[in-house]
């Protein structure tokens, strides 16, 4: 039997959805620093007094992982899919603390990594503005949203979006470039 070192995530992750509990600890082990990482970053992005923490958005996101019926590709697929269930999750945490409190105040810095997805640097823009901005993006080019989401999100090289996505580098390139302007210019009209 392969030792928890040299069984690779996509394994444990699919025996951890079997139900074996030896497995779902190895698993959750494995890839929380990740996890936390990618949290980290979308946590960074929100306002300082978000009632969310990065540990919660971890836990959700990977109990939501472990539900999920479709088998893993490979570890940068895995962490392609965290990162879109993260984002969902703060999707509907502001929802529901907008709904709430019926005040659109729940805000997202964009900085650092994200600097490349606005003109607006530092400014703080709300978080479901990004999203509806990506959804939007999604309906008129699938692929750009999904490479926007893994460069933005998830923080993969141009090179590792293009392996996951099996295109070439240089249309990652691209299209990342073009999205990039797409919501430069969504952004700053809202």
């Amino acid at each position: 039997m392969p030792t928890p070192d040299s069984t690779s995530i996509t394994e444990l992750l699919a025996a951890a959805r079997r139900g074996d509990v030896e497995a779902q600890n190895n698993a959750a082990s494995r890839v929380f620093a990740e996890l936390r990482a990618i949290a980290d970053g979308y946590m960074r992005r929100e306002r300082p007094d978000h009632t969310l923490q990065p540990t919660a958005l971890v836990h959700e996101a990977y109990l939501r992982l472990l539900g999920q019926d479709a088998p893993w590709q490979n570890r940068t697929h895995f962490f392609g899919i965290a990162a879109q269930i993260m984002r969902r999750i703060l999707v509907d945490h502001a929802r529901r603390t907008t709904a709430a409190r019926r005040d659109r105040g729940l805000l997202v810095t964009l900085d650092d990594a994200s600097a490349n997805a606005t003109t607006t640097g530092d400014s703080a823009l709300d978080v479901l503005v990004v999203h509806d901005a990506l959804e939007q993006l999604e309906r008129l080019d699938a692929r750009q949203a999904r490479i926007v989401e893994l460069k933005f999100f998830v923080g993969l090289s141009l090179d590792e979006i293009a392996e996951l996505l099996e295109i070439s580098p240089a249309t990652v390139s691209r299209e990342w470039a073009m999205a990039r302007v797409w919501l430069q210019t969504r952004l700053a009209d809202d």
